[in-house]
């Protein structure tokens, strides 16, 4: 039941009352319990914003120069119509009946341009709630802890999944959003004056500088009792369901299950795969190799010729049993390949500058660069190992891409291959290639992939809620700790929501630094195992097998016995 009276609108479903004030939730009540999740006192915070290209954001609200009115006449449906100085906007609230869930659609428009998103704040939220939500494979925080105050996270590559929950002793509540669309949007976690608040973003597509209105996404506010599982059950359920994940898990290879250590960043010394055999049947263990090509690591993509060391490797591997993983690249192109004039016109442009999207490395510094702008810089940085994304709607890059990786799969003879940045999606300047964002690009890319050379099994670089629709397995990143970790690593475990989402469709394994050798290796690995991940080793000899520390020797002891 939906009732207006003043400035404020009421929703009452079967398991939630909501009450809006000016657009603002100022109370969420159990229906079942009446309790209380919204804090008293929230101030006057603007409960629709508009962000802008250079990072600004304006409120869209009623202030000293605007008004703000109620439109409601009697039915399923009611409105917050805003005029303000700024912008105007509509936050639209109606209710789910089958579910009790409250629907809340924001959009705004103005009339200045290079507008990126429609903003819902939803502020005040209880101090003691804890936020759960699928950042680096899932976390369990407070609101205000400092590992994600006043933080933004961009879907899919960093919000991994459209939901977040907010979890107290014994229940709690939650927003999703049932986008089947794949529309780009972020989750905002407090401001710089309420740390207990989020922020719900609705992208408008690029290219920026024309934007002048966004939205269209609605979110889906309820209850719960129980812990996170419960409404991550709802979710998964309408997720699976969605993409037709069941039939997607059919297609997916046996012996997927079967794995139980992944060797990453492996050399290629086949004294290790000798020294693992002893421990594990080699069928049960997947062998990541990156320094494989005749050409150097991460240098002149996409050309993918195996040396004869990295042949005699694998030949060795597969006589063995193991399941060998090369390293190809999905999107990054060396912009010295003779194939580059080919695709430049297509390569990533940042939705808010306009600049290439990439990456450069300086050996001498130790230091990650952005890509050059200049054309000079562009071919003639091998050395730096400059990489340029290119857009994977675009269908002569797939194409181009399965041709190349066709051929090397054929001269070393494997079924699985490892797809690198494979989570490297985003809203983009140029956001459509062929009518595809490149998100959907990535996705074909992969099912293309799949298909080469009779079937392969992909491996890719992070796992999210559209990502995970191809692959098989997945290497996880630590939260903000790809290759060194941060102080309050520690905090980042336990809560495994993307294994609860996603399992057992594709399984995620480790990144880096997970040898062992000292404290910090031991917290990286066991976060690992805290969200589920299959047992890794990132090791550089046959001896650290042999002679295990400690922190391996467990390991590869739940290895043997398939934990």
């Amino acid at each position: 039941m939906i009732s207006a009276e003043g400035s404020r609108i009421t929703v009452e479903t079967k398991t939630v009352t909501a009450i809006f004030d000016n657009g603002r939730l100022v109370s969420l009540c159990s229906s079942l319990t009446q309790e209380e999740f919204m804090a008293m006192g929230q101030g006057q915070t603007s409960s629709i914003q508009l962000v802008y290209q250079s990072g600004e954001v304006v409120d869209v609200d009623a202030g000293m120069l605007g008004n703000v009115d109620v439109r409601f006449s009697g039915g399923s449906l009611a409105e917050f119509r805003f005029h303000g100085w700024a912008g105007d906007g509509i936050i639209a609230i109606s209710e789910d009946e089958e579910s009790g869930e409250v629907i809340v659609e924001p959009s705004a428009y103005s009339r200045r341009s290079g507008l990126i998103a429609c903003r819902w704040v939803l502020p005040g939220i209880r101090h003691d709630l804890e936020l759960v939500a699928p950042f680096y494979q899932g976390v369990r925080l407070k609101l205000d802890d400092e590992l994600v105050r006043h933080s933004r996270w961009i879907w899919p590559s960093l919000w991994e999944a459209g939901l977040v929950l907010l979890q107290g002793p014994t229940s709690g509540f939650w927003v999703h959003c049932e986008d089947d669309r794949g529309r780009y949007k972020a989750l905002n976690v407090g401001t710089a004056i309420d740390p207990f608040g989020l922020g719900f973003d609705s992208e408008a597509y690029g290219p920026r500088h024309a934007n002048r209105a966004a939205g269209g996404l609605a979110w889906r506010i309820n209850v719960y009792q129980g812990d996170w599982r419960v409404p991550a059950t709802r979710y998964k359920q309408w997720f699976w369901q969605t993409y037709r994940l069941r039939d997607a898990l059919q297609k997916r290879s046996s012996w997927i299950q079967d794995i139980r250590l992944v060797l990453y960043w492996c050399p290629l010394d086949p004294g290790i795969l000798d020294a693992v055999s002893r421990v594990l049947p080699p069928s049960s263990v997947l062998v990541h190799i990156h320094d494989w090509r005749t050409d150097p690591y991460d240098e002149n993509y996409p050309t993918y010729h195996p040396s004869e060391r990295a042949k005699a490797f694998v030949d060795h591997g597969n006589a063995l049993g193991f399941r060998i993983l090369p390293h190809f690249n999905s999107v990054d192109m060396d912009p010295t390949h003779s194939l580059y004039p080919v695709f430049q016109d297509f390569g990533y442009r940042d939705l808010s500058t306009g600049g290439h999207i990439g990456w450069a490395w300086d050996q001498a510094r130790g230091a990650q660069l952005p890509v050059p702008e200049s054309a000079w810089g562009h071919v003639h940085n091998r050395t730096r190992k400059v990489m340029v994304k290119i857009h994977p709607g675009l269908s002569t890059w797939r194409s181009t891409l399965a041709e190349a990786i066709e051929g090397a799969v054929e001269e070393i003879r494997v079924n699985q291959i490892f797809l690198d940045v494979t989570l490297t999606t985003y809203n983009l300047d140029n956001c459509f290639v062929e009518g595809m964002t490149s998100t959907e690009g990535m996705n074909r890319l992969i099912e293309r992939l799949s298909a080469v050379g009779g079937g392969l099994a992909i491996a890719g670089e992070g796992l999210n809620e559209m990502s995970v629709q191809k692959l098989s397995f997945a290497s996880a990143h630590l939260f903000k700790s790809a290759q060194q970790s941060i102080g309050g690593l520690e905090r980042t475990g336990g809560c495994p929501l993307n294994d609860f989402l996603f399992a057992p469709l594709c399984r995620t394994f480790g990144y880096a630094g997970l040898a062992g050798r000292n404290e910090d290796e031991e917290l990286r690995m066991r976060i690992h195992d805290e969200h589920h991940a299959i047992p890794t080793l990132t090791i550089g000899s046959a001896e650290a097998i042999v002679h295990p520390n400690a922190v391996v020797r467990r390991l590869l002891e739940r290895a043997v016995i398939g934990g």
